[in-house]
């Protein structure tokens, strides 16, 4: 039986007819297009900025720089309570390491606003900072008190903000402390590392430093020194006032200066 062509049931047929060519087409455009992210990657992109306040390096869109910040309290073996605002070294180590083995990432800024916090925690995270091979630079903005001073000064090259500050003094232990000879020793040992460490990466001198540390004319309840932007940098801690552009204009340099040394190693071994 034949229906006409203006039949209601021609008309659904005719819409529903697909060509011959459009079945037997490949999905080669489909493939094309990039998948959307699943919601398994989604929900581990949004747990690093929660838990370490950024992506990972490898996740950094077209850029080769990793912007890593050190922020609050550096948390160390002990566990802060939840309204202190921390920086967690057993976060910042691995993204270091992430840092130097990933090809894509070619140098490392790193901002500072911290009141300090864990010596051994600062100090490993400093050291690793200045063990890097790529290009480093440090931007102190807010403060980068105590602890907070090796870290600054571990990188390649030290920026700080004009309104920004840096405390000096010695180190304190909390807790219970045995009141022996022993215990002093110990204690000086661990101001020697911080004391030799920002020696060794910055123009200060060591007697400078330590006049700076023992000083007790600015603090009424404390000794030590805050210096303050420009102070900073007559006293030697840091290499030069500025903020994030001129943060990013000298890494880059750094990097172009990295990579003109690699080729003309190349170009000598060939």
């Amino acid at each position: 039986m034949e229906y006409p062509f203006d039949s209601p049931l021609q008309q659904v047929l005719r819409a529903t007819k697909q060509p011959r060519g459009i079945l037997n087409q490949p999905q080669a455009q489909q493939s094309d297009v990039q998948p959307a992210p699943t919601e398994e990657q989604v929900a581990a992109i949004a747990n690093n900025i929660e838990e370490l306040g950024q992506t990972t390096p490898a996740e950094a869109p077209n850029s080769d720089i990793f912007c890593m910040s050190i922020i609050g309290q550096i948390e160390g073996h002990m566990v802060l309570p939840p309204q202190n605002k921390t920086t967690k070294y057993e976060h910042i180590i691995p993204q270091l390491v992430a840092v130097e083995e990933s090809e894509k990432v070619q140098g490392l800024l790193l901002i500072l606003n911290t009141v300090g916090g864990d010596v051994e925690a600062g100090l490993a995270i400093a050291e690793l900072v200045a063990s890097l091979s790529k290009p480093t630079v440090s931007l102190v903005l807010g403060g980068g008190h105590s602890i907070g001073v090796p870290i600054a000064v571990s990188s390649d090259y030290t920026f700080i903000a004009e309104s920004a500050s840096m405390t000096i003094h010695p180190i304190r232990l909390n807790g219970l402390i045995i009141g022996v000879q022993q215990s002093f020793e110990y204690l000086e040992k661990m101001q020697d590392r911080v004391t030799k460490f920002v020696v060794a990466h910055s123009k200060i001198t060591e007697d400078r430093f330590r006049e700076l540390m023992l000083n007790t004319q600015q603090m009424s309840k404390d000794i030590g020194t805050t210096v303050i932007g420009e102070d900073a940098v007559k006293h030697g801690l840091v290499d030069e006032v500025g903020g994030l552009g001129a943060a990013m204009q000298k890494l880059h340099e750094l990097i172009r200066e990295r990579e003109q040394v690699i080729t003309d190693e190349l170009g000598v071994m060939q």
